[in-house]
């Protein structure tokens, strides 16, 4: 249970919630152009794009949830359990894991209009990481500064949507969820008009700001989230700062935060907003808060060595900080 969204200001953010009842002791991590990527089917990739986001590091290797790349080109990787549907091997085709795909892309595109054309070739192959790692169920969002794209690996195979909303949550198919945004068209940030009756004697008035927005859903199904966070997005307001475009990014992502207690996963458990996320595209700074902290941190990636071939990880800040003023 994830949300993912794209959004411009002067720069380009891109960034997501992942919403779990577990973590992995995930990091923000680097991959700099001289790591050596070894694919199960495709090759070893020895250079390439460095890259910046959210990994789990396993074996020496990243297991991005999402990421950035120096050209800007970004990819998130949000749950899509019953759905997800991958393939045995296929011959002539780019037969890539799903856990390599977000590297896969990012080490040699810089812009979505060359992914599309990578992924005409791509077979996402049914391997397991390893015995203690099984894939995951997944579908993924690709974001340059333009445009977005849903990527869907599912039983009729490969499909990949135009996203113009810029945002992704999970169950059902992107296709359903971009058409279920014709249920809330009448939605608006503006007082709403009174259109319930042709009788002109029945006189109704609004009686609080915010009403035009009546019927946006507030659950945290996928279905309701996608809506929620389209409207918000679609109707954020920020000036070209970075720092008020970051802190309205994380306003969006806050609009559909999951907050302990109200998602229950298991007898003892509940799903929360593990980490949430917003990369300036265009610098290169990745951007999180936590759970149980909610100051806003920073990792550049170009204050690091982008040239060496060894990965770069910084944990993550889970304690919350607090400035007193007195």
């Amino acid at each position: 249970m994830c949300t993912a969204i794209s959004y411009k200001t002067k720069d380009h953010y891109f960034g997501r919630n992942l919403d779990l009842e577990y973590s992995y002791n995930e990091t923000v991590t680097i991959t700099p152009r001289n790591f050596i990527f070894e694919f199960r089917k495709v090759g070893k990739m020895k250079s390439h794009f460095a890259m910046i986001g959210m990994a789990y590091i396993t074996e020496s290797y990243p297991l991005y949830y999402d990421a950035t790349n120096e050209h800007g080109l970004s990819i998130a990787a949000l749950n899509f359990p019953q759905n997800a549907h991958y393939k045995p091997f296929c011959e002539g085709k780019d037969n890539t894991t799903p856990f390599e795909l977000i590297p896969w892309v990012l080490g040699q595109c810089a812009t979505v209009s060359e992914a599309e054309r990578l992924l005409e070739q791509i077979n996402i192959l049914n391997e397991n990481f390893s015995d203690e790692l099984p894939l995951s169920p997944l579908h993924w969002i690709i974001s340059d500064k333009e445009r977005s794209i849903t990527l869907e690996s599912v039983n009729e195979g490969i499909k990949v949507y135009d996203n113009p909303a810029g945002v992704l949550t999970n169950n059902p198919t992107f296709d359903y969820q971009l058409f279920n945004l014709n249920n809330y068209m009448s939605l608006t940030n503006d007082a709403p008009q009174n259109t319930f009756a042709l009788d002109n004697n029945l006189q109704l008035k609004t009686y609080s700001r915010g009403m035009g927005a009546m019927g946006l859903p507030g659950d945290f199904s996928s279905v309701s989230r996608f809506v929620r966070a389209t409207f918000v997005k679609m109707n954020s307001v920020s000036r070209d700062t970075e720092n008020e475009s970051v802190s309205q990014f994380f306003h969006i992502l806050q609009s559909v935060a999951m907050p302990r207690g109200c998602v229950k996963a298991g007898e003892n458990d509940y799903a929360v907003t593990i980490y949430s996320s917003c990369c300036n595209t265009d610098r290169g700074i990745y951007y999180y808060t936590t759970y149980n902290n909610n100051q806003i941190n920073a990792v550049d990636m170009h204050k690091e060595n982008l040239n060496c071939n060894t990965l770069i990880a910084y944990p993550l800040k889970t304690q919350q900080a607090i400035e007193y003023h007195n």
